[in-house]
């Protein structure tokens, strides 16, 4: 497992998150100035300096639920607001699409080059607002600087790390099953057509050497597919040509987008669920979310300006069934911990919860809930 895969994972899905909330903001007529603020404090908080500072640490990935819950967190940053089972498919839509990605990646490097187109078009929804497009630019600075020198092996671990962690995740999306791209196992269907990796050949032809180096005799095969070479190497500089789409706006175009749990994934789901109700003292998993909250800073709305609610399906009563019917092990509900039950687990929480940095004017500790999302809301 690489311990530098997590800034891609978080980058590319909040990139992903991006896209699917400008294309329901415009598909719900939000006025512009109010969609606008919704994405600038995303974007702001998703790039906050302390909060990157914490992700671009070396660290192992951390379970689907603790990382749903950092969404959850950023997509409430502003004065929108997502009930349960709009944010539920928010996320199947983001994971969805990224681990797409990732499978379609030419070479492990390019997942660099996916994580770039996703930045660029972030840029091409604060291009107002200078002070976040710094932000946005000192990552892509970050980027380079940690991920330009690694090697292809080391590229090759991130990858391995990505599709571990996205491996039981078989959603059907419908954009996806009516390009054709996915079964409807909810399993991807990777192209036998099109460019190869920068740097390599069109298959079809074997060479053979003698042992002093020299080629000796060629044969060719018939591979099946209809590959053309690469016509060139995408830029990893901050500004450039990445050549490969993966990772641009899917969603430029409006169109409705669906899911649905697969038969493979229910079945999955009973064996590969994790903990409904996990241990509260997962050390290294609250110490996570304890460092990633710290760093957010959340603004909360000031003036009158009201809020409203976001809804990602097409109607309301689409989504209230969609909340019915979704399999309880797929439901990425917060993690509750049982604060109350001994002095040595109050303690422990305490003590974790003290590592918080707080925002905003000091306020007395108080014990409002059981879980965690109501403890960081007293931040």
């Amino acid at each position: 497992m690489s311990v530098r895969t997590l800034p891609l994972l978080f980058l590319n899905l909040g990139g992903e998150m991006l896209y699917i909330l400008d294309q329901r903001l415009r598909a719900q007529n939000i006025p512009g100035d109010k969609a606008r603020k919704v994405l600038n404090d995303i974007i702001s908080t998703m790039f906050n300096r302390k909060f990157m500072e914490e992700l671009f640490k070396p660290q192992e990935l951390y379970s689907k639920k603790a990382l749903r819950t950092v969404y959850e967190r950023l997509a409430h940053a502003s004065i929108m607001k997502l009930n349960q089972a709009s944010m539920d498919k928010l996320y199947d839509l983001m994971t969805m699409a990224f681990k797409y990605q990732v499978l379609l990646c030419p070479r492990p490097k390019d997942v660099l080059l996916v994580t770039f187109n996703h930045l660029d078009t972030i840029k091409g929804f604060i291009q107002d607002s200078p002070t976040i497009l710094q932000q946005v630019d000192e990552t892509f600075r970050q980027l380079t600087e940690i991920y330009g020198g690694l090697s292809a092996g080391e590229f090759q671990l991130i990858r391995q790390t990505l599709l571990i962690f996205f491996q039981d995740l078989h959603i059907r999306v419908s954009m996806f099953l009516k390009d054709k791209v996915q079964n409807n196992n909810g399993r991807f269907v990777l192209p036998v057509s099109g460019p190869v990796p920068w740097g390599t050949e069109v298959p079809g032809l074997i060479r053979m050497f003698n042992n002093k180096g020299e080629e000796v005799k060629r044969i060719e095969f018939k591979h099946g597919g209809n590959y053309v070479p690469a016509p060139k190497e995408g830029s990893f500089e901050l500004y450039g040509d990445r050549v490969l789409k993966l990772g641009t706006n899917m969603y430029s175009v409006n169109r409705p987008v669906e899911t649905h749990m697969s038969g493979s994934s229910k079945n999955l789901a009973s064996r590969t669920q994790e903990s409904i109700a996990p241990n509260p003292l997962a050390k290294e998993e609250l110490n996570f979310l304890a460092r990633l909250m710290g760093g957010m800073e959340i603004k909360k709305p000031s003036g009158p300006e009201p809020g409203f609610r976001l809804n990602l399906f097409t109607t309301d009563e689409e989504e209230e069934q969609a909340a019915l019917t979704r399999p309880e092990e797929l439901s990425y509900e917060v993690i509750n911990i049982q604060a109350t039950q001994d002095q040595q687990r109050s303690e422990e929480l305490a003590r974790i919860m003290g590592e918080f940095e707080i925002m905003e004017q000091p306020r007395l500790s108080t014990s409002k809930g059981d879980d965690l999302l109501a403890m960081m809301d007293e931040l």
